[in-house]
C-alpha cells in the first residue's frame, strides 16, 4: 500500500511530500522545495530508505532543495518534463528574486513523459503531463490509492498561477479537464499548497473547472 506524509517547507508553506511503500519502507521525496533538514528529520522519524526524489515542475518552492537533498541521500531525480528546463537552469536567480538562500541548479537524471511510470519499491505511479502552470509539469497518480500528487496544477477551490514565463490558463484548465478529471471523482489529491481535497469535491465547486463554472 502506498503512504504518505506532507512536510510542509519554505516560506510559501509548499507541500513536500513523502511517498512511501508499506511493504518495503522504500520511499520518494516530492518536491522538495526547501528545508532539507527538516525533509530528513522526517524521513529518519518514519524509518523510510529514499529511492529517489520526484519533482513536478521547476519552481524554487518546489525544486529549490533538490541538488542538496540529491547529494545528502546520493539518489537520482526523477521529472518534470524537458518544457521545465529552463526553470531548473534559473534556480539560482529564482532564489535571488524570492528572498531564498542560494539554491543549485542541476540536471534530472530522468526526465519525464506523459505515459511513463515511476516505482517507489513494489508501488507504481502513472506520470501525467498537465501543462499550464508551467510548460513541463507533471503530476503522479497512484491508480492503486486513488490519490494523485498535482503540484501546482490545482488546489482545493482554486487552480494555478499562469501569469509566469511560458504559464497558460487555457492550457492549464485543459490539463485538469482532460487529464485529471477522467481519472475519477473519489481520487485524492495533494496540492503544492494548502489543504488536500478529492477531484470530485472540486468539480461540485471549484469556481476556476468545477463542472458549473
Amino acid at each position: 500500500m502506498l503512504r504518505y506524509k506532507i512536510v510542509p517547507v519554505t516560506p510559501f508553506e509548499q507541500n513536500c511530500s513523502l511517498l512511501w511503500c508499506d511493504a518495503s519502507r522504500r520511499a520518494a521525496v516530492v518536491d522538495p522545495g526547501g528545508d532539507v533538514d527538516r525533509i530528513t528529520e522526517a524521513i529518519g522519524a518514519l524509518g523510510l530508505t529514499v529511492e529517489k526524489i520526484l519533482l513536478t515542475h521547476g519552481h524554487i518552492d518546489h525544486a529549490g532543495g533538490t541538488a542538496e537533498l540529491a547529494r545528502r541521500l546520493n539518489v537520482p531525480i526523477e521529472g518534470p518534463e524537458r518544457e521545465d528546463s529552463f526553470w531548473i537552469d534559473a534556480l539560482p536567480q529564482q532564489s535571488k528574486m524570492f528572498g531564498f538562500p542560494q539554491v543549485e541548479a542541476f540536471t534530472p537524471d530522468r526526465w519525464l513523459v506523459d505515459g511513463d511510470t515511476v516505482s517507489i519499491g513494489e508501488e507504481t505511479l502513472d506520470v501525467l503531463h498537465c501543462p499550464g502552470h508551467t510548460p513541463g509539469h507533471v503530476v503522479f497518480f497512484s491508480t492503486a490509492a486513488r490519490l494523485a500528487v498535482v503540484g501546482d496544477v490545482l488546489f482545493a477551490g482554486s487552480i494555478g498561477r499562469t501569469d509566469f514565463p511560458r504559464g497558460n490558463h487555457a492550457t492549464l484548465v485543459n490539463s485538469i479537464r482532460h487529464k485529471l478529471w477522467p481519472l475519477g471523482k473519489d481520487v485524492a489529491f495533494i496540492p503544492g499548497h494548502g489543504p488536500m481535497s478529492d477531484f470530485g469535491e472540486e468539480r461540485e465547486s471549484n469556481p476556476y473547472v468545477g463542472d458549473y463554472a
